[in-house]
């Protein structure tokens, strides 16, 4: 048996250490060997597994709601009161036994989902990343956080414009002919959907974003159909509102068209 020399134990060392470095720098070369449209977390599941996935997702979320809407009924008359702001001069009244029980079991479940909205979102997002590509993962942190902050914007505008303008209208009609006097439990329906849908009718930016990153539509395109976004500006006001005065459904129209328009600007901005 021969001894190996030193020259010869130094050459093995060198070779061991450049194979350890390759077998290191092997994940890292694939990943960026990987196009924009291939998916990063190409692992197989079963239906069952992405069910069992799903049933615990909801059930985090549905515990996040929970815990939400129970920490905000320890201060739903302060809610209460601050929602009743935009009613100045109304006298609300408690219609049936129980009726301002169930108003403010409401309140707290609308303003527990508001407070559990990153919680939801979370796990939206934990659910669907492992089948995003690389391009769509680059797009989901920008429009998620658009999203949230157009939604929270939505509500302000109906809390600020919309449900002033709504209730001075009502008000104003019959000041004269009778007396103002109204139930809890509509005023809080009528208040809570208005909120809600404004937030929701505020996601039309980021619909057109998505249309247009994704390369189905363009921002030419987007204009060239302005007038069919009139007419359904127009519908989608009318069946958001929960009240029938023109006002209303003229403002809410009016942001959406508003909203619409500065879509294509930001589509175009993106050079789409």
């Amino acid at each position: 048996m021969t001894v190996p020399t030193d020259l010869e134990s130094a050459s093995q060392e060198n070779l061991a250490t450049d194979s350890g470095s390759a077998t290191v720098a092997t994940p890292a070369i694939a990943e960026n060997l990987l196009s924009d449209d291939d998916l990063i977390d190409d692992v197989e599941m079963s239906l069952f597994d992405h069910l069992e996935e799903l049933r615990l997702r909801i059930f985090y979320s549905l515990v996040a709601v929970v815990v939400g809407a129970s920490g905000c009924f320890t201060v739903v008359k302060q809610i209460v009161r601050l929602l009743e702001l935009p009613a100045q001069g109304v006298k609300f009244l408690e219609l049936a036994p129980g009726e301002f029980f169930f108003v403010s079991i409401k309140v707290a479940g609308y303003s527990g989902i508001l407070v559990a909205s990153p919680v939801i979102l979370y796990q939206i997002i934990a659910f669907v990343l492992p089948g995003l590509t690389r391009r769509e993962r680059r797009l989901l942190g920008p429009i998620v956080f658009g999203s949230s902050i157009l939604f929270v914007a939505g509500l302000a505008f109906a809390y600020i414009a919309l449900i002033p303008a709504a209730l001075n209208f009502f008000i104003t009609y019959g000041a004269d002919v009778v007396e103002q006097s109204w139930s809890i439990e509509k005023y809080f329906d009528f208040v809570l959907l208005l909120m809600f849908s404004t937030g929701l009718a505020f996601q039309v930016p980021i619909i057109q974003a998505l249309l247009g990153l994704l390369n189905i539509v363009s921002s030419q395109q987007m204009l060239a159909g302005w007038r069919l976004v009139l007419i359904g500006a127009a519908i989608v006001g009318a069946a958001l509102t929960p009240s029938t005065d023109p006002l209303t459904q003229s403002l809410l129209g009016g942001a959406i068209v508003s909203l619409y328009f500065g879509g294509i600007g930001f589509v175009k901005l993106l050079g789409k």
